[in-house]
């Protein structure tokens, strides 16, 4: 009996051996689908060489990345799929772009591991890596419940964005008093902008009451009139906080227009999506203090000293992302016994990288963020 025993489990140690060494000895192959010339091949290639300091860093002789020039065209994007599909590449990350996934559909066998946030309409065989409106939402959410914040209004801009922001709002059930759809020009902004905040009735308010004590005779009237004329306007506005889904100037904009409504971050707070930590926000006082979820500044701030030791350049945003890909694939393929089937992005799973806490569920990504804020020149970790 004791011989057979010692039989079966020098059995099993050897054909766990044999299976070690046979992956040991596969190669993995990714494809990556960047843009490596015209317009936006400075991005492609900041991608490029991310994916190849990621690769140094797992230090995995086997991985084999195989980059395909999608030109940023839907057309020319299906053809190189198509050649990666001829060299046996079943995992593909990229392409970056929304535009481009359109024609994708066509090689189910394959699976794409896209940068874009956008996850309304995507084929199936596109799972959505990018940081995500609905990751960002739950973030917010949370950041709600620290505060206590009860009444919030979102000002979605009407642009390409407005349906992925919408629905992201439906599935995270976030509790709002109102959601509110602008116009980017600014004259139309201007007018929405005074609608929402009740602008003109609460001015109207200021003269009347300027008025009344003007023909009345309370005591220390003077007093009280001339305090009233360093206001703007008079009365209590119906929200505790603005979440703005826009970016860049437009963002700015929005807040603007809140200013000179009389609504500032002294009275509610101003919140906003990942803004990738702009610097030109920091120069902005008057919009401050600004509330944003976001990836890991820590480690995207290291990622940036380590990219440009190396390439003696800055990297684009998308590049740091691009980076922990590599390694979420990689873990992915180590749980799944290095088998590449439907079962590896479709299993309940998180990994922890340099963005954050990837969740990967039912070939979803979404992401557990921090959250900052600007303020005092500086960005402040809140959580």
């Amino acid at each position: 009996m004791k011989i057979s025993l010692k039989i079966i489990l020098l059995l099993i140690f050897t054909n766990l051996v044999w299976v070690q060494n046979l992956h040991a000895e596969q190669k993995i192959k990714i494809g990556l689908l960047v843009p490596l010339s015209g317009k936006q091949g400075e991005i492609g290639k900041s991608i490029l060489q991310s994916v190849r300091l990621a690769i140094n860093k797992i230090d995995n002789p086997n991985i084999e990345i195989i980059p395909k020039n999608t030109k940023n065209n839907p057309v020319e994007t299906l053809s190189a799929a198509k050649e990666l599909g001829l060299e046996g590449v079943k995992i593909v990350i990229g392409p970056i772009f929304n535009n481009n996934l359109i024609y994708l559909n066509e090689l189910s066998e394959m699976t794409f591991i896209s940068l874009t946030n956008k996850n309304v309409r995507n084929p199936k065989n596109i799972i959505s890596a990018g940081i995500n409106a609905n990751s960002q939402i739950r973030t917010i959410m949370k950041f709600k419940k620290m505060n206590d914040i009860k009444k919030s209004i979102f000002l979605i801009p009407n642009s390409s964005f407005k349906e992925e922001v919408e629905n992201a709002i439906s599935q995270t059930k976030i509790k709002l008093k109102h959601v509110h759809i602008y116009e980017t020009s600014p004259m139309e902004l201007t007018k929405q902008i005074e609608k929402i905040t009740m602008y003109q009735i609460r001015k109207q308010n200021l003269i009347d009451e300027i008025k009344r004590l003007e023909d009345s005779t309370e005591e220390n009237k003077e007093w009280k009139i001339k305090n009233l004329k360093k206001k703007d306007t008079l009365g209590g506005i119906n929200f505790d906080s603005v979440i703005v889904s826009d970016f860049e100037e437009g963002l700015k904009s929005v807040f603007t227009s809140l200013l000179y409504t009389d609504v500032s971050p002294k009275r509610v707070y101003y919140i906003t999506l990942n803004q990738w930590f702009d610097e030109s926000f920091l120069k902005e006082e008057s919009l401050q203090p600004l509330y944003f979820p976001s990836i890991n500044k820590e480690n995207y701030d290291q990622f940036i000293i380590d990219y440009k030791k190396i390439y003696n350049e800055s990297p684009n945003q998308l590049s740091f992302l691009s980076y922990d890909l590599i390694g979420l694939v990689y873990y992915l393929l180590y749980k799944n016994n290095f088998e590449i089937n439907e079962k590896i992005f479709y299993k309940k799973n998180q990994f922890k990288g340099k963005v954050g806490i990837f969740e990967i569920n039912k070939n979803k990504i979404n992401h557990i963020l921090n959250f900052y804020k600007a303020e005092n020149k500086e960005f402040k970790k809140i959580f």
